[in-house]
């Protein structure tokens, strides 16, 4: 991350009006704490409004960097039914990332609109995904983003169990309640829909893949759209 952007994200971090620990953004930045205390002391050099000292926490006082547009009614509500649903039914680290985001909306409204976010009434359970699956959607988009082959040992709807297939990850789709892969299979040559649910276990299989003709996310829409229904491909 180069450091313009680091310095960004400590901003961002440290808006809401909460107390953030040095080792806290450390962590979310993968950099030492040292780094961040420099970095810290060079935000403050600079004018940004930043109460706090090492060992105790950092914390940024409200008013600073406002965005020049406010959010409507609607989009407040969206936000916050959106982020809620992610921090519900996402993996851990979208959930993590979805907190961050409530925090952040409620940073930058402006005082009479603080309270909607309460005072929106959409929730979504959390005890429908569990931890471990959580912890494979994490790791199936990390390996979406940078084309990891993965290898996974599966169930199928009848019980039927397949071990060390091998599986390019194209993309993940929600379905209210069941999350699915989507990816091409190096076993069967074709398209596959994999439920999140039923993978026993799923790792990097220590390599990459390259984009290929055919084998791609924009095939698998034509597949999909031009089959009966504009049903997906079949799964595994």
């Amino acid at each position: 991350m180069r450091r313009a952007d680091r310095l960004f994200q400590i901003v961002q971090h440290l808006r809401g009006g909460r107390l953030v620990t040095a080792a806290k953004l450390a962590g979310w930045l993968e950099v030492s704490e040292r780094t961040i205390y420099r970095d810290i002391a060079d935000l403050q050099s600079t004018g940004v409004p930043i109460d706090g000292e090492a060992g105790v926490g950092y914390m940024m006082r409200e008013g600073f960097d406002l965005p020049p547009l406010m959010f409507t009614r609607d989009e407040i509500v969206a936000l916050v039914a959106g982020a809620r649903m992610v921090r519900a039914f996402g993996g851990a680290a979208m959930a993590r990332a979805a907190e961050e985001a409530l925090v952040k909306i409620g940073a930058v409204l402006p005082e009479a609109e603080k309270d909607r976010i309460d005072r929106t009434q959409i929730h979504a359970p959390m005890w429908v995904v569990t931890d471990a699956d959580r912890e494979r959607i994490d790791l199936i988009e990390r390996a979406v983003e940078r084309r990891d082959v993965l290898t996974l040992d599966y169930s199928d709807e009848q019980g039927r169990a397949t071990a060390g297939r091998d599986v390019r990850p194209l993309g993940l789709w929600f379905w209210g309640k069941v999350w699915t892969l989507v990816a091409w299979c190096e076993v069967r040559d074709d398209f596959r829909t994999f439920r999140i649910d039923r993978i026993a276990s799923v790792r990097a299989a220590g390599r990459v893949f390259r984009p290929e003709r055919g084998k791609l996310l924009v095939d698998f829409y034509r597949l999909s759209e031009r089959s009966d229904g504009g049903s997906m491909p079949r799964s595994a």
